[in-house]
């Protein structure tokens, strides 16, 4: 694919911006008058100090002279007050803005991981993903912060000083304005040129180098095995002196662009401090207003100093942006268009002549299969570890797409089917559990947002678990801890056995539903399991029924797989379908 251009990566994250252009404006306004009282507050204090100081002249020779220091004293304190309060309010509204921003942006972009298949999902690590919702995000903050709002009002500033001295002296204001939008120009567009290739890189490096730590942490004991840490580890040194390279050109560049900074403000003050001394010494202005000119221009230093290291590393902006475009992009791919609903009631199914290949494999997943279920019915797929009994699961959740044949749900083709009404009346116990940080109310409520209190005992008491949480210190809002760490393996089974139950589906695949459990707690569970079954269609997944762990209840249909193809069915009597 062709390389985005900087317009293209950062216009859809701009227009998000734009949704709140009121509070992006205010922002703004609290960023220029910050920097329009420190131009004020500096070029009077200039003036105020140096008219005392020719009147105090001036009476001591001798000379009848007055000074209104009411008015300028009072200007002084008005800039000096409206600074402080503007640059705090600036600060404190403008990180909101953003913070309020980032939190819509992982919302949006959470949504869209949710919404990526298993085959896009493992074409990155979970590292990569996490690096997404977290150093990403963050790395837009800089959209607003420094990239947008600073240089506006730096250019402002600018303006306003050069028309300030024009009002005295036109030359001088042409001359700063020159000098100074020469240096605004260089410190937006040449410091983005100078460090676009660098910065990029830059992400990019310590995207890889992150993840080659967690390799080899996580893979201490095969690297042992095979002789094969000192490899590993040169890898990660080279990838972090490429880091450290990168880093150290930016650095450079930056401190450049810093000393770009100093020297044309600089220059512009003394230009500004000559040219005013030729119009002192023929009598245009006064002592006071010559002062006042080079420290106006001084005032300048403050807005543009935002600028370098901002701009050096705009890459690093554009190459989280290209990012999280393709992550957009991604999720767009796999949306479904689907509007169909779902029937009411138990759910039949038909998978017809269904392939499964994932990318770069070997073999297919799954091949030729052709099954069916009737609304009402259960069914037991049973298979060795890989067998396919996973992927079947993913394409009856629509979480992977076929790569040949159709699926057919409640009579509606799988691709026509609402996402809403499919996650609805579609529900699926996998092998892993999936617990969030957040108390145990907040976990069960993830399946029935409206469920009230009393409903959550009952699903626990349910998957007898009633009894446990009633003995926590704080009940239902017990922290489980970050991934339900808090919990043993089993409760967290029954957790998600609870979360099931508070829903009310049309068809439910259960992928070893009682993994992990005692067979005193399957024994209490599995007849209440049968009943609430009843009226409802289900997949079994198992690694096998006879002289198996697990008998499952209430069965009409078998079915085996064996390296991803259906060697044998039976019906327990009761009609096909």
């Amino acid at each position: 694919m062709p390389e985005p251009s900087l317009r293209s990566s950062l216009v859809p994250w701009l227009r998000l911006f734009a949704r709140r252009r009121r509070r992006l404006v205010l922002g703004t306004l609290l960023l220029a008058i910050t920097h329009a009282s420190a131009v004020g507050l500096l070029a009077l204090s200039g003036w105020f100090i140096t008219a005392s100081a020719l009147t105090g002249l001036a009476l001591a020779a001798g000379l009848a002279v007055s000074l209104d220091v009411y008015v300028p004293g009072g200007g002084i304190r008005f800039f000096a007050l409206s600074r402080t309060v503007s640059r705090y309010g600036e600060r404190f509204y403008n990180h909101d803005t953003v913070l309020r921003f980032l939190a819509d942006l992982r919302s949006r972009l959470f949504a869209v991981l949710a919404r990526l298949d298993e085959r896009s999902l493992a074409r990155q690590r979970a590292s990569d993903w996490l690096n997404r919702l977290t150093a990403d995000i963050d790395t837009l903050d800089s959209l607003f912060l420094r990239l947008l709002a600073p240089p506006l009002v730096a250019l402002l500033a600018v303006l306003l000083v050069a028309a300030l001295l024009s009002l005295w002296l036109p030359w001088v204001g042409i001359v700063v304005a020159t000098v100074l939008l020469f240096a605004w120009g260089w410190l937006t567009l040449g410091q983005a040129w100078l460090g676009m290739s660098a910065s990029r890189r830059q992400v990019a490096h310590l995207q890889r180098l992150r993840g080659q730590l967690v390799e080899h942490l996580q893979g201490q004991a095969e690297l042992e095995a095979y002789a094969s840490q000192g490899w590993h580890r040169r890898h990660i040194e080279e990838q972090e002196a490429r880091l450290q390279h990168d880093q150290r050109f930016l650095a450079r560049w930056a401190g450049f662009g810093v000393a770009l900074v100093n020297l044309t403000v600089g220059l512009a003050m003394l230009a500004a401090l000559w040219l005013a001394a030729l119009a002192w010494q023929q009598e245009a202005i006064g002592g006071a207003v010559m002062v006042m000119m080079p420290l106006a221009v001084l005032a300048c230093g403050e807005a543009l100093a935002l600028l370098p290291m901002a701009f050096t590393h705009l890459g690093a902006t554009r190459g989280a942006a290209d990012r999280l475009n393709a992550l957009v992009r991604a999720g767009e791919a796999v949306s479904t268009s689907g509007s169909e609903p779902l029937p009411a009631g138990p759910l039949s199914l038909c998978l017809h002549n269904v392939s499964l290949s994932y990318p770069d494999a070997l073999e297919p997943a799954l091949s030729g299969i052709d099954l069916s279920l009737a609304s009402g019915r259960r069914l037991a797929l049973s298979g060795a570890s890989g067998a396919g009994k996973s992927s079947v699961a993913a394409l009856v959740a629509r979480r992977l797409p076929p790569s040949e044949g159709e699926i057919v749900l409640g009579g509606v083709p799988l691709a026509h089917v609402d996402e809403r009404a499919l996650r609805e009346r579609v529900a699926l116990l996998g092998q892993r559990v999936d617990l969030f940080q957040g108390s145990l109310a907040a976990n069960l409520r993830l399946a029935a947002p409206r469920a009230s209190e009393a409903e959550l005992w009952q699903a626990l008491a349910w998957v007898a678990l009633d009894d446990w949480a009633r003995d926590l210190p704080s009940g239902l809002e017990t922290p489980v801890g970050e991934g339900g760490r808090a919990l043993s393996g089993g409760q967290a089974r029954r957790v998600a056995l609870a979360r099931l139950w508070l829903r009310d589906p049309g068809l439910v695949i259960l992928d070893e539903p009682f993994a992990g459990l005692d067979a005193d707690t399957v024994a209490r569970i599995k007849p209440r399991l049968d009943a609430w079954l009843a009226g409802r269609s289900a997949i079994y997944l198992v690694h096998q029924l006879d002289g198996g762990d697990f008998d499952p209840p209430g069965i009409t249909h078998e079915a085996r797989l064996e390296q991803g193809k259906l060697t044998d069915c039976a019906n327990h009597g009761h009609p096909s379908g």
